[in-house]
């Protein structure tokens, strides 16, 4: 599998932290304060990154309303193209003030260009990385060109087929990419967990030969925090400041207490993986003295035999270990002792059995 690789800094690959993105995507519902404010509430909710979409409706679609052009279904059912892109789009004149906004607030952003036009635009700001999002991951002159900048590039698979998904990691391979990732995505706004078959994710990262994450639209914390224990190395989820003002988006956002939570979630989930170590954790040593032991039960003169109700497994752990109790059992004195004494070597004539 390829190494990992860092965005602004920020390790990214097995072993490390999931990279969480905030996608903001046309929740800002065509307002500069509130895009601003999203940047704050996603850098407060412990996101890695926000993320933006670069097009306008005229570099995505064609204003047509043609039944191909139409939506049918879905949060969507009847709009044009051209509309639900006009309403989600982030303007172009906008991208300085957040890409600014955001770097004095400490969190990375970078984008989805949809086209060559909004790689320019993201290269003049220094845009650290690049996203493909799903409905263009066979657009592989676009992927070549975000890859041709050398920066990482990460890919969301809905609706892709294998071959899809082949064709876009050599395009962004042979093109220079200076990291891939895949992401698992099901293209439903939202989407059923069960369409996640997060079994992929590690199927993903052995056929493609990149590492793996996911990119949830799902309404909870579930999917996600199951693909953090399967390995995901990044997590991009929407987000919103509140479900209720609306946008194109919103049903399947997350507002910023829950962003929050699903990345302390994932943050502990992945802490929790570790390491296949055993023996006890440096939590546990505190009571490694109350494991059960071997204690004499009353006082016993030197020269007594030791029988059945003279020594007994208990807590805490101060006497020799409970396996030894058959190696106890017949053993003369070699001193008295005295009742919830530990049992010791020491205390029986010939010591340790042999």
């Amino acid at each position: 599998m390829s190494a990992g690789f860092t965005i602004d800094g920020r390790a990214i690959g097995p072993g490390e932290p999931p990279y969480l993105i905030a996608e903001l995507s046309g929740n800002h519902k065509g307002e500069l304060g509130r895009a601003l404010a999203m940047i704050d509430a996603a850098a407060d909710s412990g996101a890695d990154a926000v993320k933006l979409q670069t097009y306008t409706a005229d570099t995505i679609t064609l204003k047509s309303d043609a039944p191909e052009f139409t939506i049918r279904g879905g949060l969507w059912d009847g709009r044009t193209l051209h509309d639900l892109y006009q309403e989600a789009s982030t303007p172009w004149d906008w991208h300085p003030a957040l890409f600014e906004h955001a770097r004095q607030r400490g969190i990375t952003i970078f984008s989805s260009p949809f086209d060559s036009t909004a790689v320019d635009l993201l290269e003049r700001l220094n845009a650290p990385a690049y996203k493909i999002a799903s409905f263009e991951i066979t657009d592989l002159p676009l992927i070549r060109y975000a890859a041709k900048t050398g920066k990482p590039v990460i890919i969301s698979t809905g609706m892709a087929s294998e071959s899809e998904i082949a064709e876009a990691v050599e395009a962004a391979r042979s093109a220079g990419a200076g990291g891939i990732v895949l992401l698992r995505c099901v293209s439903g706004y939202p989407a059923p967990a069960h369409d996640y078959n997060l079994a992929a994710l590690a199927d993903m990262t052995a056929r493609f030969g990149v590492p793996a994450g996911l990119s949830d639209h799902t309404l909870d914390d579930v999917t996600t925090i199951a693909a953090t224990a399967l390995g995901a190395v990044v997590i991009e989820k929407h987000f919103t400041l509140a479900r209720a003002d609306g946008g194109p988006d919103a049903a399947f956002s997350l507002e910023p207490h829950e962003f929050a939570r699903l990345a302390q979630s994932v943050r502990d989930a992945h802490a929790a993986l570790g390491q296949p170590v055993y023996g006890a954790k440096a939590s546990e040593a505190g009571n490694l003295q109350f494991r059960r032991s071997l204690y004499f039960t009353r006082d016993l003169p030197a020269g007594h035999v030791v029988s059945e109700g003279d020594v007994r497994s208990v807590r805490p752990g101060h006497g020799l270990a409970p396996k030894h109790l058959d190696a106890v059992m017949g053993r003369r004195l070699a001193r008295p002792v005295r009742h919830a004494e530990p049992v010791a070597w020491d205390a029986l004539e010939g010591g340790a059995a042999k």
